[in-house]
């Protein structure tokens, strides 16, 4: 569901509001973006007009789709000097709650066998990159065509879930993140090490609800831990993520391209399932 939320810009222009923000007659979908702070309020701190950003204001009503958004300076941080704002907008979202499941629910280790259910999309994507940033030995599930995708982004071995179901091939993973979580909570289970953890991110919401709620019931005690959550807006993982982009150690995929009179047709590929990575939605800035 992360994937529904998509903004990039051109020429980008962000409005900073120091105080709070009024709710709109209109709700405008959009939560990821990236732009330049055209002005801002006297209680703003961190920026100041022309400075360029990127930001998760899924806490701030949303309203990406636009030219101009007025968002809390805490929804954002410094865009990374090796994106375009396309590329810078196609981060947030689903690279925040990658980092968050892997690192703070998932408790990763450099060394540990890490599976990726899912990898091919825009959580996946993110996750397989931190994953191997981590130091972990990664293995990625994704359809046939993207195989050859998930070894570029570092993936030590990759699984074709439409050949094989990694749930029943007799290896076990200290940390399964799951992107997509098909696979009933047992199946999951099963593929853990004694002390593995499963994390769920995305899926459907019959998924995700079966996850939080019988995920803590079908954990061990001291042992295998199952369980599903929702990612929370941060900037200081956005600094992280800035960070972990600047060194080359993660890259936005993004398959298409939609200007925003377009952004209804993107939605509609988004739903199919099968994006390869991000969609992303360009604002053409009118003078």
């Amino acid at each position: 569901m992360y994937d529904w939320h998509l903004l990039t810009a051109d020429i980008p222009l962000v409005r900073l509001m120091g105080g709070g923000l009024l709710r709109p007659k209109v709700a405008i979908p959009g939560v990821d973006i990236a732009g330049r702070i055209e002005a801002a309020g006297s209680n703003v701190k961190l920026f100041r007009p022309g400075d360029e950003v990127f930001g998760d204001i899924s806490a701030c009503d949303r309203g990406g789709f636009a030219e101009y958004v007025a968002v809390p300076e805490s929804a954002l941080a410094p865009k990374p000097t090796t994106l375009s704002f396309e590329q810078a907008a196609a981060v947030p979202m689903a690279a925040v709650t990658a980092l968050q499941g892997l690192r703070d629910h998932g408790r990763i280790q450099a060394g540990q066998k890490v599976l990726i259910n899912g990898a091919s999309g825009g959580v996946g994507t993110f996750a397989v990159q931190i994953a191997v940033a981590f130091g972990a030995e990664v293995t990625a599930v994704c359809s046939t065509r993207n195989l050859d995708l998930a070894r570029t982004l570092g993936a030590d071995r990759v699984i074709d879930y439409t050949q094989e179901d990694f749930t029943r091939n007799g290896q076990a993973y200290d940390l399964i993140f799951a992107a997509n979580g098909y696979h009933p909570l047992s199946a999951y289970k099963r593929a853990l090490t004694p002390q593995g953890i499963y994390v769920m991110a995305g899926g459907k919401p019959g998924q995700m609800f079966q996850a939080m709620l019988l995920g803590s019931w079908m954990s061990e005690k001291g042992g295998k831990k199952l369980g599903g959550f929702t990612a929370k807006a941060n900037q200081k993982d956005l600094v992280m993520l800035k960070e972990l982009v600047e060194a080359g150690k993660v890259v936005p995929v993004i398959d298409k391209r939609y200007s925003l009179s377009e952004a209804a047709e993107g939605l509609r590929y988004l739903g199919t399932g099968h994006a390869r990575g991000k969609v992303v939605i360009t604002v053409e800035h009118s003078n």
